[in-house]
């Protein structure tokens, strides 16, 4: 396993079978400023093609504070609305870098995931919270509609569910994140590492051009898509496609004629 510097405001880890991403402004609840938006998306580019699945979580007690809020008031300052919108729009161009990529994103929510923070585990594919974490919206409090967490949110949960954590700005716990559907699971935080390189080396078994073509349906349906006949020809040419780039479908059903059991078989444990 590699690491990167202490000091980096994105710590990168290599874990073979995933990497993993902490994202270090550990004293500002990891909120993101101009330098962190950055170096994230570096750490993006990087990543393209070298790992089917990456983790993302946060250094210190918190996850991801959305931008930094600091200098999103130097911005208010100047009184321009281009300027208002820069760090706004540097971290959409991280989030939709995020969708956008190759790789499958599991969210390990270790704490505060707050604005912008609450984004980012909606953009990810996959996400564990600590039972601990602590996930909202503050923005109404500044009189503000969550620009980015509000559409995320509401795109991806319940009506009431977005519109109780928009209209409120109060937190929801990783329990209360699991039975809303905003994670896949919520674990105790001693337990939450552990929990995401289960699920990172699960789905590193798999084919990876079977994953990202996998993942690029799992955005069209049902963003763009939603009746059953053209989803159902988006699965054809989706299988099309994977057939085209990889040997993954021929060498399964050859397992599965030879008498072999391919990872999802068979009664699971």
């Amino acid at each position: 396993m590699t690491s990167s510097a202490g000091d980096d405001l994105v710590q990168f880890e290599d874990h073979g079978a995933y990497a993993l991403l902490r994202l270090n402004r550990p004293d500002k609840r990891n909120a993101m400023n101009s330098a962190a938006r950055q170096a994230l998306l570096a750490r993006l580019g990087q990543l393209h093609g070298t790992h089917k699945v990456v983790v993302l979580t946060g250094n210190g007690p918190g996850f991801c504070s959305g931008v930094d809020l600091k200098e999103a008031a130097e911005a208010e300052a100047t009184g321009t609305d281009y300027a208002r919108e820069v760090p706004s729009r540097e971290w959409i161009s991280v989030l939709m870098a995020i969708h956008r990529h190759p790789a499958v994103f599991i969210a390990a929510v270790n704490g505060f995931a707050l604005g912008g923070g609450s984004t980012l585990i909606h953009v990810c594919d996959l996400a564990i919270a600590a039972d601990e974490a602590e996930i909202g919206m503050p923005e109404m409090g500044f009189g503000t509609y969550p620009g980015m967490a509000g559409p995320a949110a509401q795109l991806r949960l319940l009506p009431k569910h977005a519109a109780y954590m928009i209209l409120t700005a109060s937190r929801i716990d990783g329990k209360t994140a699991e039975r809303w559907g905003v994670v896949n699971s919520s674990v105790p935080r001693a337990h939450l590492l552990e929990e995401a390189d289960a699920l990172a080396r699960r789905i590193g078994q798999f084919d990876a051009t079977a994953l990202a073509e996998s993942r690029k349906a799992l955005s069209l349906i049902p963003g763009q898509i939603s009746d059953l006949a053209t989803g159902f020809e988006l699965g054809l040419s989706t299988n099309a496609t994977i057939r085209a780039k990889s040997t993954a479908q021929r060498d399964g059903l050859g397992r599965f004629a030879a008498g072999e059991k391919n990872l999802g078989q068979g009664r699971q444990s």
